[in-house]
């Protein structure tokens, strides 16, 4: 997931540079908002890789469609990194860095299922969230190193330079990146359910449509969808856009904004595996939902007291972020467990990006064209706020998926948990 996040957080952090290469001609917010829509668009790929990783990953194994999400999204990277500008090609460079998006997004849907699934299926018992979030926190911690090149390169270079050739230099790096990647993915073995599985000729000829066969399933894959609403909009909005709004909207320098982003990130990443513990001690509903209750109580204090100067802010981006590591340390987790195994990388990826493709990455934009229309800096709080109630709204409906816990509670039956074998045998 490194590269997936990495690259997020470059396009992120260098979005008003990358506005002025590829958009010109437009004016103002005009430009930006061009940028972030090129962004959104390519969460509408999400899905559509997710089904075709989800299924290889069900089929083939989950190291398989990892390889090859890598491998796909560390050449569109690269490439957009050597991709001329509006200035050399006209019209044709915002289309090509479109159709390198929509690569990056296909290769994205199947990434973070297939990611998850396999360590959390290696994982021993009663470790499986704590196991999890290491692969959480890597991706904050590759968005912290994407947006420290940012912080380096506006510090270090000139605005010319910057917009010539200086932005370029974070793109180009996700070749060695990927390569050390896929060194290291080929390395690991497949997780011993899987390979149970295949020795027992229980791998399913249509992950898709078994993903569909059932009443339950189908309920899970809306749970998937809907669930984690905040971690998709706490991620592309608190952090991924808060470079931009730093800059943009509450005036600060490039250098502050992405300091302040940079803190945020640091406490969020030495503060997830924490939440993944309590999680595997006290289950992983009290998490979700008290995470969820906290950020809707808290949001728009945060976003306020970032309003009144430097100092502030740093204190707002830690509330945020503290209060993020109780949904985000955990939520992936859930998701994992949710599916029987047969299926689990498939019914993951396809509910999981299409909640994405809907509320996560459309964030950015829909925030700074409502900032836009309304002159309102307090807007990413409203949109945050809503993600929290209606993801403490589905926890509601949740039935707990960690296994101790789960053991307790009468209406979780043995198909309801996703690391246990389904009680129906899947149709081959």
């Amino acid at each position: 997931m490194f590269i997936e996040f990495y690259e997020y957080g470059i396009y992120g952090s260098f979005a008003p540079v990358i506005a002025l290469v590829f958009f010109p001609q437009a004016q103002g917010f005009v430009g930006l908002l061009l940028t972030y829509g090129i962004f959104a668009v390519t969460f509408l790929f999400r899905p559509l890789g997710g089904i075709v990783l989800g299924v290889l990953g069900d089929r083939l194994g989950r190291r398989t469609a990892l390889l090859l999400s890598l491998t796909i999204i560390t050449v569109a990277t690269t490439l957009i990194g050597l991709l001329p500008g509006y200035a050399w090609i006209g019209v044709a460079a915002p289309i090509l860095l479109l159709l390198f998006r929509l690569a990056q997004g296909f290769s994205a849907g199947g990434e973070v299922s297939a990611a998850v699934t396999l360590v959390g299926e290696h994982a021993p018992a009663g470790k499986r969230a704590f196991y999890v979030s290491f692969v959480q926190a890597s991706s904050f911690l590759a968005l912290l190193i994407g947006t420290l090149l940012g912080l380096i390169l506006t510090r270090s270079l000139s605005e010319a330079d910057l917009q010539s050739w200086g932005w370029r230099i974070p793109f180009l790096m996700a070749l060695p990146l990927g390569l050390a990647g896929l060194w290291i993915r080929r390395k690991v073995a497949e997780p011993p359910v899987f390979q149970h599985m295949r020795e027992q000729d229980e791998i399913v000829t249509s992950p898709l449509k078994e993903a569909f066969r059932t009443r339950a399933n189908r309920r899970r894959m809306l749970m998937a969808a809907a669930l984690p609403l905040l971690n998709s909009v706490g991620y592309y909005v608190i952090f991924n856009y808060l470079p931009t709004y730093l800059t943009k909207q509450l005036k600060f320098s490039s250098g502050e904004g992405f300091a302040i982003t940079s803190l945020g990130l640091v406490a969020l990443i030495i503060t997830i595996p924490f939440a993944a513990r309590l999680a595997d001690r006290y289950g992983r509903r009290p998490l979700l939902v008290g995470s969820g209750i906290a950020m809707a109580v808290l949001a728009f204090p945060a976003y306020l007291i970032m309003q009144q100067g430097f100092a502030l802010a740093f204190l707002g981006i830690v509330i945020l972020a503290l209060i993020f590591a109780g949904h985000t340390g955990v939520i992936h987790t859930v998701l994992m467990e949710l599916f029987p195994a047969a299926v689990r990388t498939t019914s993951y990826s396809i509910g999981y990006n299409i909640g994405l493709a809907i509320f996560g990455g459309g964030g950015p934009l829909i925030v700074t064209a409502l900032i836009a229309s309304t002159g309102n800096p307090g807007i990413p709080a409203y949109y945050v706020i809503l993600a929290a109630v209606i993801t403490v709204g589905c926890t509601v409906f949740l039935v707990e998926t960690h296994e101790g816990r789960a053991a307790k509670t009468p209406t979780a039956g043995q198909d309801e948990i996703a690391i246990r074998t389904p009680t129906t045998t899947p149709s081959k």
